[in-house]
């Protein structure tokens, strides 16, 4: 099955929450916007690619700097223009990691200055020090005021190994862009260093040879969820491996993740081979969140392991799931070269109202997700502007204060005027992944992460 993605709808009751609230006003700082309408009943506005591309880092970046938690300055779990209360100091362990990594790059494009970003960082680091861990482990979810754990669930008021998994890759970007930098940076780039190094991973283990998602104080493991792939979880192998205290042996990875070469898939879709079982996708691929997550900084270029090219798995994704919405076999409106991309997200329920779900070509509800297309740049890069272009085309709709809004669905004439920092986070990212290869450089540079691929086989 889809196990995070089955995860979160189980307890969308939690997730969800929206409603009416103040009007906002959304004034761009960025490149100007040509034209003023939707594009529907007048010419296509003008914009160059590398403009669209700047214009879609810099208001995404907003989401991490203007809308992040007061307190801590981490990445709130969700923001609704229409509502900024909605969750406010929920702070979320994996976008904090995603947000971590947008202010390096809001540095570099000069959406603040470094010394701001230090600043931002150095407070968000010594909030992630103070708040509660779980054999070195941070919940989902944190109280942005307090450093507590927030229940994401009943039974996960813990440790949660793969959301502290996107959170230390964001950590070692930062341990190695401030290593050699002024004092206070590289007294930041320690820091950050100590903080992933203290996640006792092999904990997670429970002896066996395979990492679990949850542990807690109050349930132990009773949630049982194993990470096995083919899903979004690869970064957590990784840096399991990596860490110089809490390491985990190659056979953890080959029995678990990889389940002893039973990841392999020999499914073709539209002539491009999937190459592994995607968990409950086996015919399509999962939703496309798969092929970023764990890539933001780790680097799918010429990234093998015992079994597969992972960049051949990311790119060949990618693909089926475009020509899975060129082909469009529900009939959805607007569904096409320009306007696709299926992932997990938020989602229209039947009655229209907001709820969340697993996009994918297996769960396909007419309901397109611009971070699918949009971070999917570094695998599908003319497939990914065309349809950055059909959103920006219908920018009166989509674009709101924080980037492009998270979902919307042609057929039934609906948008999700909201974001989620898990969604928002990768676009930035990858953006700049295709551009410069800002975060794989600075991820793949670390000495710790070059061991820990090294252990597994890679």
């Amino acid at each position: 099955m889809i196990k995070k993605a089955l995860y979160l709808v189980l307890f969308a009751a939690l997730i969800i929450s929206c409603g009416g609230g103040d009007d906002y006003t959304y004034v761009p700082t960025g490149p100007e916007l040509p034209g003023n309408g939707s594009g529907d009943d007048e010419e296509d506005p003008t914009i160059t690619d590398e403009e669209l591309l700047d214009l879609t880092q810099e208001t995404t970046f907003k989401y991490f700097w203007d809308f992040a938690d007061a307190d801590s300055g981490g990445a709130r779990e969700r923001y609704h223009p229409n509502d900024p209360g909605n969750s406010e100091g929920v702070v979320t362990t994996g976008g904090t990691g995603f947000g971590i990594m947008a202010i390096l790059v809001g540095i570099e494009k000069g959406f603040v200055t470094r010394a701001d970003g230090v600043e931002r960082m150095s407070n968000l680091l010594d909030f992630l020090e103070h708040a509660d861990r779980f054999h070195g482990a941070w919940p989902h979810w944190i109280n942005g005021s307090t450093g507590t754990v927030i229940p994401f669930s009943d039974m996960d008021d813990g440790g949660d190994l793969v959301e502290t998994a996107f959170l230390a890759q964001g950590l070692i970007c930062v341990k190695e862009y401030f290593k050699n930098g002024s004092d206070a940076e590289q007294v930041l780039a320690q820091q950050a260093d100590d903080l992933w190094k203290g996640v006792e991973w092999d904990w997670y283990t429970q002896n066996q040879n395979v990492l679990y998602w949850h542990w807690s104080p109050n349930h132990g493991f009773d949630i049982g969820l194993q990470l096995k792939g083919y899903n979004e979880v690869l970064i957590t192998y990784i840096l399991a491996a990596a860490s110089p205290d809490f390491g985990i042996a190659k056979e953890i990875y080959s029995k678990g993740w990889a389940s002893s070469g039973g990841i392999q898939s020999a499914n073709t879709q539209y002539g491009y081979p999937l190459l592994v079982k995607h968990n409950g996708n086996e015919q399509f691929g999962g939703p496309l969140f798969w092929a970023h997550y764990s890539y933001l900084g780790l680097d799918p270029r010429n990234l093998s392991d015992d079994y597969v090219n992972f960049w051949d798995v990311n790119v060949n994704h990618a693909k089926i799931n475009y020509e899975y919405c060129v082909a469009n076999p529900g009939f959805f409106q607007d569904y096409g070269e320009d306007c696709w991309g299926l992932t997990a997200s938020y989602s229209r329920n039947n009655d229209g109202s907001i709820g969340y779900n697993a996009h994918s070509p297996s769960n396909d509800t007419g309901v397109i997700s611009p971070t699918a297309a949009i971070s999917s740049i570094p695998y599908t890069p003319e497939e990914s502007l065309d349809a950055m272009h059909y959103f920006y085309k219908n920018r009166d709709d989509l674009l709101g204060p924080a980037g492009f809004y998270d979902a919307f669905s042609p057929e039934y004439d609906w948008v999700a005027e909201a974001y989620l920092a898990i969604d928002q986070g990768p676009q930035i990212i990858m953006i700049e992944n295709y551009r410069t290869g800002l975060l794989w450089d600075l991820f793949m540079a670390n000495e710790d992460v070059q061991a820990g691929l090294t252990r597994l086989g890679f």
